[in-house]
């Protein structure tokens, strides 16, 4: 007999890895354009110019272009706009954020003695919201062939898999004790979307319940959470021509999702599963480290150049999730009775999974800048990022398979960052433009991603007023499931930020 699953909090101690993606790992690979509403306004172009609390961030030897004790505090309001297609029926999604994204300090130390090559000495600590990712996105239409059963049979039959799933697993086991393949399985079983196959049982193979017909979908995700980074950073002047510097990262993460999926069979026919709700909820939380180092020459009065390396960042990341699964359909464990029947599959646990590592690629920056006197400057920034090597670790039987899909699908990335301002006494006028390639190989799962800013500045003697528009879009193809059923809609994805800060000479 199929059963319902009771409600308690669980922590997993057996090894049952969450459903990690290729995507999951991007959510932490991945930049975003963030910091001061200078840094923005020129669209993150910073890495020869340094003077900006953001611009720590491109290149670490930017602090020790500083020339006087500074604070500053920036405050953004987030716009994000969801475009979706699904078979032809198309939603506009909006959301909308307010946050303090960036805040930190600087001191600088002059070196006394005139004669010594090292000129200052400069100490820093700054955060950043690095990545704000509040999100939702609602999808509906109508798939002419698939249906969710694909998702649980790909889990239960041996196809992606060296081995069968007993059937007497799926009878008489208790969910939380199951990994990942095996509680897909459970769930579609006991919810009757997938059955025995009665002309092969012996072999422990499944088919689907669901008769064939046309499915209309309904999707509801919500995301909420923050990838935040607090930098202290150590940099120095040797003479008057180059700059160093160095930062200690530490990276923090609350991210949490939520998925509804519906699905609602178009076909008459007195048989099998009619409709499910299938609902999803994961959070993933941890911290990290990485460390930056950077450096800047002035080559003439006028041309500056600067090279920054940015390491991996190290995460140490926890899982928990739970999973409800609502089902009705016709002769659900008695064929003798055609009526309708609901079942309701509601892990209800929350599982915490154990503490696993991420490793996010390194990246590596060149920089150059021109500084037309106080009239203004004009600054290109090119970086390189190798997203094959993101990994979760460690590299066993349950992470090789994502791993191995990521050395697959992403490749070698580059962004291109150009920034300009100019200046009018106290006023200053800015705009930047920037273009990140897609990290994968087929740009229809992710595209490239381009996009502009502009802003200006007043600076009122010992303090600063900058503002900042910012834009950019990616298409996109979202898949509602990570495997067997991969329907889902094509997205476009359109970013507004506006930002605020307030900068105080101390």
């Amino acid at each position: 007999m199929k059963k319902y699953i009771l409600s308690v909090l669980i922590f997993v101690n057996i090894l049952s890895i969450n459903a990690q993606s290729v995507a999951d790992a991007l959510l932490y690979a991945n930049d975003n354009l963030s910091g001061t509403a200078r840094f923005r306004s020129m669209s993150g172009a910073f890495g020869a110019l340094g003077g900006d609390f953001s611009s720590i961030n491109a290149n670490p030897a930017g602090s020790a272009v500083f020339l006087n004790n500074q604070c500053s505090v920036t405050l953004s309001s987030f716009n994000k706009k969801n475009n979706s297609n699904y078979f032809g029926s198309k939603v506009t999604t909006n959301n909308t954020a307010f946050d303090i994204n960036q805040a930190g300090g600087i001191l600088v130390f002059e070196n006394q003695n005139q004669k010594d090559d090292w000129k200052k000495f400069v100490l820093a600590i700054n955060y950043e919201n690095s990545s704000n990712l509040d999100n939702s996105m609602d999808t509906f239409g109508t798939n002419p062939n698939n249906s969710i059963a694909d998702y649980f049979l790909s889990y239960a039959n041996p196809g992606l898999y060296n081995s069968t799933i007993p059937l007497t697993t799926l009878e008489d086991s208790f969910y939380e004790n199951l990994d990942i393949r095996n509680q897909q399985a459970y769930l579609g079983y006991q919810g009757y979307v997938i059955n025995v196959d009665p002309n092969n049982p012996g072999n422990d193979t499944y088919v689907s319940n669901v008769p064939n017909g046309s499915f209309y979908h309904e999707n509801y995700l919500e995301e909420t959470g923050y990838n935040g980074k607090v930098s202290v950073n150590f940099a120095t002047q040797y003479k008057d021509k180059f700059f160093f510097g160095i930062n200690l990262n530490s990276h923090f993460t609350d991210y949490t999702k939520t998925t509804t999926f519906y699905e609602d069979n178009a076909n008459s026919s007195n048989t099998g599963l009619k409709r499910l709700v299938f609902e999803n909820y994961q959070n993933t939380y941890g911290n990290g480290f990485s460390f930056q180092l950077g450096a800047i020459a002035k080559v003439t009065k006028e041309l500056r150049a600067g090279l920054s390396y940015e390491s991996p960042t190290w995460y140490r990341l926890t899982d928990e999730k739970n999973q409800l699964l609502r089902t009705a359909g016709y002769n659900y464990g008695n064929p003798a009775n055609p009526n309708l029947s609901e079942q309701v599959v509601d892990s209800d646990y929350l599982l915490i999974y154990p503490t696993y590592k991420l490793s996010t690629p390194s990246k590596w920056t060149g920089s150059l800048a021109y500084v037309f006197g106080k009239s203004g400057l004009v600054s290109v920034d090119y970086a390189m990022r190798d997203y094959t090597n993101t990994r979760f670790k460690p590299n066993d039987s349950f992470f090789r398979p994502i791993n191995a899909s990521i050395e697959s699908q992403l490749k070698l990335a580059s962004e291109l960052r150009i920034g300009a301002e100019y200046r009018i006494k106290e006023w200053s006028l800015r705009g930047g433009y920037r273009y990140e390639q897609s990290p994968y190989e087929n740009k229809k799962v992710v595209g490239d991603l381009t996009g502009f800013s502009t802003g200006f500045g007043y600076n009122f003697g010992t303090t600063r007023l900058d503002m900042a528009y910012a834009y950019s879009q990616r298409k996109s193809q979202q898949s509602f499931f990570t495997q067997g059923f991969t329907d889902g809609p094509s997205v476009t994805t359109k970013n507004n930020t506006i930002s605020l800060t307030l900068v105080f000479e101390l």
